[in-house]
């Protein structure tokens, strides 16, 4: 499943916190800006989502002191009821950039918020939530190259992210191919079809349109993913079609489930992720999503995409912060192009 309960709870999540190497202690500080960057494809969304959005970006200190410097990003989508605060309080982007710059990988990271009214939008285009994949795929990405530095070439530029994140990083390098070159999803949801009774549309049909984040985390969930991949913009008070046809469920809406899991749509997507430059996906072994994670590997190895592949030991959430600085920007470094121009001629 994707995370349980919102980052505000610092017990349940203290285990990402990771102590940095003496290197990277010892590392020049990156530089932390929060930005908001407006998004027209997120603007007049049924929910009420807004469309400036928080957008942390982290630069290596070398940004500063060499003015004439271009570099690579690497953007990461943070999971479901998560925010771009709530993981770098955990995750602390600053320290994972410093640590990289210190051994050579200098680059920029970008953390858009992808939070919506009921914890999450999927990083899907949807009129109820708004079109977050839009936003990220085009939008952000316009926006960090007219403002900083970077090296604004899909070589040059990385997608990776955590639980839901994961997943959006699987499905717009699906669907966007030619804007990234290179994909790491971790640990990622929503891979199968995601599973609708009768009981959970109901429970959703019932909501009078608020959101109480004590609300049972299946019940909140299923409202987040009925907003992304089942919206009605005629079904006030939450836009969504549940699928309730007396005492079963439309299977038009069991088919939208269906359509917008990655293990489904992966096999219409083969050429697209051929065109990768590097792709990889992990996942702990005391995960409960290790099989469909699992599942997407053997799907890969059967259209023959080349990826990495790596269990780990580990659950959901408790080596993430590790792993960021010793899998997921090492990842980035070898494979994101430092000079496409010089690289062309």
């Amino acid at each position: 499943m994707m995370l349980a309960r919102p980052f505000a709870l610092a017990a349940a999540f203290a285990i990402f916190l990771h102590p940095l190497s003496a290197h990277a202690q010892s590392a020049p500080a990156a530089k932390e800006e929060w930005v908001t960057v407006h998004s027209d494809a997120i603007a007049g969304n049924l929910e009420g989502n807004d469309a400036n959005r928080d957008v942390l970006v982290v630069l290596p200190a070398s940004y500063e002191t060499h003015p004439e410097a271009r570099y690579p990003v690497v953007y990461f989508l943070h999971g479901y009821l998560g925010t771009p605060k709530g993981y770098d309080e955990y995750l602390d982007f600053s320290g994972a950039v410093a640590g990289a710059e210190a051994e050579g990988n200098e680059l920029i990271m970008v953390v858009p918020d992808g939070n919506s009214k009921h914890g999450g939008a999927m990083y899907s285009n949807s009129p109820t939530t708004g079109n977050f994949e839009d936003f990220v795929t085009h939008e952000l990405v316009s926006y960090v190259d007219e403002n900083y530095r970077t090296i604004a070439e899909p070589q040059s530029r990385g997608l990776a992210g955590h639980s839901m994140g994961g997943y959006g990083t699987l499905r717009l390098g699906m669907k966007y191919p030619g804007i990234f070159s290179s994909l790491y999803a971790m640990s990622a949801c929503c891979l199968s079809q995601r599973p609708l009774t009768l009981a959970d549309a109901k429970e959703a049909e019932a909501n009078d349109g608020t959101d109480d984040e004590n609300m049972d985390f299946l019940q909140r969930s299923t409202l987040a993913v009925l907003a992304s991949w089942s919206p009605d913009p005629a079904r006030e008070p939450n836009y969504i079609d549940t699928g309730i046809e007396g005492d079963a469920l439309d299977p038009l809406v069991i088919g939208r489930m269906a359509a917008n899991a990655p293990l489904v749509m992966m096999a219409q997507y083969v050429p697209a992720l051929k065109s990768y430059e590097a792709i990889a996906l992990d996942v702990g072994d005391e995960d409960n999503l290790y099989n469909d994670n699992n599942a997407v590997h053997g799907e890969l190895s059967r259209f023959n995409i080349a990826h990495d592949w790596e269990v780990y030991s580990g659950d959901h959430g408790n080596r993430i912060a590790e792993r960021l600085r010793s899998k997921v920007l090492p990842f980035f470094g070898e494979h994101l192009d430092r000079s496409p121009a010089a690289k062309s001629r």
